[in-house]
């Protein structure tokens, strides 16, 4: 048979065998994988058991892939991330990050915390439990080899635990010793430690003459992020529109920072800075967009003395209806650090950084993520990265078995959704529980025996 889809994606995870300490963890963690990706309704590990055929076996050992195994679930994203780059030719590779939230109900589970839930209206905060993980996903740029938007594949999925409070009853110094930590234990400084590990992936990965671009959002825009050691790596991310900017102060003068002083809004209402227009992909096409560009700034409370380029995106008009009125989205205020790059290619980058939130949706809607029931300290945060890293697995393997476009390969779709222009990750997990089905010899050394009738009984169970 031709390449498919499953042994593309079990030669990329081929590529897991070094991480772990035995031949027999290695085909229990693929049997996870692939498990947890083909698996019929809540993917809790149980399900994903029975959906592998191992009901009637030991369900000790799976459990202990987590628990006791000694293995490190980043590693596990080197293959995608080597693998991936021969689709960045140039200078820039493009990495998205954010951080998201895993809903979860067990006050006892470890690093649990209440936090505040994205989906709560903005004009009330809701809380919910769960967990908090900091992602980062290679953005393709397939728009420049195809008609098809950005693919965002994860390569890293780390656990951002908070600090725990000290009790009311804990004397002053605890408490001075909590709200010191707190400033060297957060998001923006578990960022940090990941950029250097991303720089130091691409490195390993051979590209260490190119350079890095992180497209952030709001939340990482600050003093920790902007002023944090960086090589050959560039920041774009998005800031508030009442940031206080400035220019350098003219020569002779002994200050350094302009006593005149500008926000991103006040550029964007200033009618004597023109507007610049270029076309960048997005939305299934190559659209116009208009701009302004001011370099050479600074923002004193955030970046210091660290050179900035601002860059204002106009609202984009759309119309709810054929005939309806036109309406305006927010305009975007952008400050990067790159002061090199063509403005098109950095908004382009800051564009596509929306896929990672495809991944988040692909990864908690399609693939259960989070639905696993673990309580162990170790074995929290190692099953959804192991999840997340098959998920990206599976979409490289798409890319190197039929291209980038949504070929013949894939089942027809209804009359409503014709123009999808490349495949969506259920059409993904549809053609690999079809390949698995039609093609048992593919999974045999893997004790791997599904059956369509096997994977609706562990639905059912």
């Amino acid at each position: 048979m031709s390449k498919s889809l499953l042994a593309t994606w079990l030669d990329i995870v081929a590529d897991w065998r070094p991480t772990f300490p035995q031949e027999r963890t290695f085909r229990r963690a693929v049997r996870q994988a692939v498990g947890s990706l083909v698996c019929l309704g809540r993917r809790c590990l149980s399900r994903i058991i029975w959906t592998q055929g191992g009901q009637q076996r030991s369900w000790s050992g799976e459990y202990f892939l987590h628990s006791r195994s000694p293995w490190e679930p980043q590693t596990l994203f080197a293959s995608v991330f080597r693998r991936a780059l021969v689709y960045y030719p140039g200078r820039l590779v493009a990495i998205a990050v954010d951080d998201t939230r895993l809903r979860k109900t067990g006050r006892s589970i470890p690093h649990v915390f209440r936090q505040r839930d994205p989906l709560s209206p903005p004009f009330h905060v809701n809380l919910m439990l769960g967990l908090r993980f900091l992602q980062a996903s290679l953005l393709l740029p397939l728009h420049r080899l195809a008609q098809a938007g950005c693919r965002a594949l994860p390569i890293r999925f780390e656990e951002v635990p908070p600090l725990k409070k000290p009790s009311p009853k804990a004397s002053p110094q605890d408490w001075a010793e909590y709200k010191k930590m707190t400033k060297l234990h957060n998001l923006s400084q578990s960022f940090v430690q990941t950029m250097g590990q991303l720089r130091q992936a691409l490195d390993q990965a051979g590209a260490a003459a190119k350079t890095l671009v992180l497209a952030l959002d709001g939340s990482f825009c600050n003093r920790t992020c902007l002023r944090a050691p960086r090589k050959r790596t560039e920041l774009i991310a998005r800031t508030r529109k009442d940031a206080v900017l400035c220019f350098r102060a003219p020569q002779p003068s002994r200050r350094f920072y302009g006593l005149q002083t500008f926000t991103p809004q006040q550029v964007r209402q200033d009618e004597r800075l023109p507007w610049k227009q270029t076309k960048l992909f997005y939305g299934s096409k190559r659209r116009k967009i208009r701009y302004k560009e001011v370099n050479n700034v600074y923002w004193r409370r955030g970046a210091a003395r660290l050179l900035l380029r601002l860059f204002i995106v106009a609202p984009t008009a759309y119309r709810k209806r054929k005939n309806a009125k036109l309406c305006y989205r927010q305009p975007a205020y952008l400050l990067t650090t790159d002061l090199k790059t063509s403005a098109k290619q950095l908004l382009q980058i800051y564009f596509d950084r929306w896929q990672i939130e495809v991944n988040h949706r692909d990864e908690k809607e399609d693939l259960g993520l989070g639905q696993a029931q673990l309580r162990n300290l170790h074995a929290v945060p190692k099953q959804p990265a192991l999840v997340v890293a098959a998920y990206s697995a599976l979409l490289l393997a798409s890319l190197q078995a039929f291209g980038i476009e949504r070929g013949k390969a894939y089942p027809l779709l209804p009359k409503w959704r014709r123009n999808a222009c490349r495949p969506s990750c259920l059409d993904l997990i549809t053609l690999l529980r079809k390949e698995m089905v039609d093609h048992p010899e593919l999974t045999e050394h893997l004790d791997i025996h599904l059956t369509d009738r096997a994977l609706t009984q562990a639905a059912a169970a």
